[in-house]
């Protein structure tokens, strides 16, 4: 189908060039040939269908389908707003820098045909050659899952107010240790959540937190690993909204520790009316142990803690850079950037020990609604010694249309929404038992060090502050007294006449 339409494309490409090169050799008097009609039928559904579907029907998350011609022709004008400025399909990373898989960023040409048709008044075309409709999946997207949890109980959204982050302890129910080679995220309400993080603790740990708000589960961003109370904890992935489910590869998993409860972290947005969320995760075991661990190679460290984020009121132009090593021979099998709203552009080189370059990931248009992670097509080798260098911008200015407090306010390091933290994370493994072993050499000797570093961190105490906040079941009171932005208000901006989006 994808071939079809790229020959149809190279088609309409070669007669546009031969109308232009007519149309200059005539007289000024002679009326230019019309363009080459573009339709629904044989131009814009194939490109809908490959890229727009999987989110844009019923029963998804995104606000209305665009299957039928019906559909797309009632939002034609926000269709070609939306795809010129690259605001859809969500697809933030830069070609050029990585190759991933299920690339969800459409061509010059596919854009210039939607533009193209509404111009021409959006031509349903001869529905005999309407292509197929993908096939989906209904229910699990991976098949059966081993183990299957759900939310105790629902938990009410409002119908307005700010974004929440609600923490759910599910009781996992394993007495050995289990590896998980994947996590698959079913929301209740699928319009109300905009990404889960999926993590672990020791079991009863966070049974003493008792909201006061008095509702299910716990406020807070926390992640539970930085909470010595909960260990052991750790990460499990996430889910954020196009995201598509996958196994780890190359026989890669995460531990979760015989008799953890599961912990959902949900980031809930209100939608106008009252919504109930209930969620539901299936958990995919491998029947063996992974050869090596999962390890997280990152640049500013732990999210930017010791990059002391101090960005004022009005500063457009906020920088923060940061350095990984590779101390031992590493493969890297996906890459996730961070930050939250006031962060603009992320961009991540390493080089290699022969001085070679090796462009990782570039985001120009970070937008805290739409966090994915990026997969790279084949595994990219880091051998010893490759240094990674990020370099994060932020915009704390009133010009940034995401910047949740009007007028800005100071901003700091910390969890919650409305501070900042930044990182681009890649998910690593050492290349051989060898590799594993030198860096675990490695990092136990450099622990200490690292420790006294934290210790002596203005941020690190916030943090500690704010840690006794989290385990206190309280959540931080929003820093300037505003709900943030809503993806409905990002959807409204894109669409806005003027509004242009940088890519």
């Amino acid at each position: 189908m994808k071939r079809s339409v790229a020959l149809t494309l190279t088609f309409a490409a070669c007669l546009t060039a031969a109308v232009w090169l007519s149309a200059a050799t005539q007289s000024p008097t002679t009326p230019a040939p019309r363009a080459a009609a573009v339709t629904f039928s044989e131009h814009i559904a194939p490109t809908l269908y490959d890229n727009c579907v999987t989110c844009h029907r019923p029963g998804e998350v995104a606000p209305f389908s665009l299957i039928s011609y019906e559909d797309a022709a009632k939002r034609a004008q926000l269709l070609a707003t939306v795809t010129k400025s690259r605001y859809m399909p969500p697809w933030h990373a830069e070609p050029g820098f990585g190759d991933f898989a299920d690339e969800r960023r459409l061509t010059d040409a596919q854009i210039a045909s939607i533009a193209e048709w509404v111009k021409q008044g959006m031509p349903r075309g001869n529905t005999a050659r309407m292509p197929k409709l993908p096939v989906f999946t209904e229910g699990w997207q991976l098949g059966k899952p081993d183990l299957v949890l759900e939310m105790p109980e629902a938990f009410d959204v409002p119908a307005d107010g700010p974004d929440i982050y609600r923490n759910f302890a599910i009781p996992a129910g394993i007495t050995e240790d289990k590896w998980v080679r994947a996590v698959e995220f079913r929301p209740g309400t699928r319009k109300v959540v905009h990404h889960a993080l999926f993590q672990f603790a020791r079991g009863g740990a966070v049974a003493e937190l008792i909201p006061s708000d008095g509702k299910p589960g716990f406020g807070g961003a926390m992640p539970l690993r930085m909470v010595s109370n909960f260990a052991p904890a750790g990460d499990l992935g996430g889910w954020a909204v196009g995201t598509t489910p996958r196994f780890l590869p190359e026989n890669l998993s995460w531990t979760l520790k015989a008799g953890s409860d599961f912990i959902l972290q949900l980031h809930l947005h209100p939608t106008g009316k009252p919504e109930k969320e209930r969620s539901t995760v299936g958990l995919y075991f491998a029947n063996t142990p992974p050869p090596r661990r999962i390890r997280e190679l990152s640049a500013p460290g732990l999210f930017g803690v010791l990059a002391n984020i101090d960005i004022p009121p009005g500063e457009k132009n906020y920088v923060v850079k940061g350095t990984a090593r590779t101390f031992a021979n590493m493969r890297a099998y996906s890459v996730l950037a961070h930050a939250h709203y006031l962060g603009k552009e992320m961009k991540a080189i390493a080089t290699l020990p022969d001085g070679t370059t090796l462009p990782l990931l570039w985001i120009k248009d970070w937008d805290f609604n739409w966090q994915d992670r990026y997969v790279y097509k084949q595994p990219v080798d880091l051998p010893k010694g490759t240094k990674i260098d990020v370099t994060i911008t932020y915009d704390n200015s009133a010009d940034n249309p995401r910047n949740p407090c009007n007028p800005p306010r100071r901003v700091q390091w910390g969890v919650q929404s409305y501070d900042e933290m930044g990182a681009v994370i890649f998910q690593t493994m050492t290349s051989s038992d060898a590799d594993e072993k030198a860096l675990n050499d490695f990092n136990a000797a450099i622990a200490k060090a690292v420790v006294n570093q934290v210790q002596q961190s203005d941020t690190v105490k916030r943090l500690q502050d704010q840690q006794k906040q989290f385990k206190a079941g309280a959540a931080r009171p929003v820093g300037c007294g505003q709900p943030a932005p809503s993806m409905q208000f990002f959807q409204e901006s894109a669409a806005r006449p003027g509004r242009t989006m940088s890519r």
